[in-house]
């Protein structure tokens, strides 16, 4: 019998894999999170390398849903990221301004 721990082991659905497989860098692209600048400066992959990657690995079907859902947030690229934040809070400063 396996005697157990005195620290409690947090069981994650999807752990995060090792830094230098492919299974990262899908496991990377499916995280919100992560940027792809992120991915490129962890592994070396770009962008372009990384569609690459889902494309090989993943069915058809589970590309097309990854390439909808990264091609509709802009979490995904740091730029526009960082441009949606400023247009939010530019959104925000105004509607203040009306309401005082």
């Amino acid at each position: 019998m396996k005697k157990k721990s005195l620290i409690p082991q947090t069981r994650v659905k999807n752990p995060e894999p090792k830094e230098k497989d492919n299974n990262w860098v899908i496991w990377a692209a499916w995280a919100d999170r992560i940027t792809f600048e992120e991915i490129r400066e962890k592994t070396g992959n770009n962008e372009s390398d990384v569609i690459k990657i889902m494309r090989k690995n993943l069915k058809p079907s589970a590309f097309r849903l990854w390439r909808k859902r990264v091609h509709n947030t802009s979490i995904k690229h740091r730029k526009k990221f960082k441009h949606g934040r400023k247009m939010l809070r530019e959104k925000i400063k105004i509607t203040d301004i009306y309401q005082s």
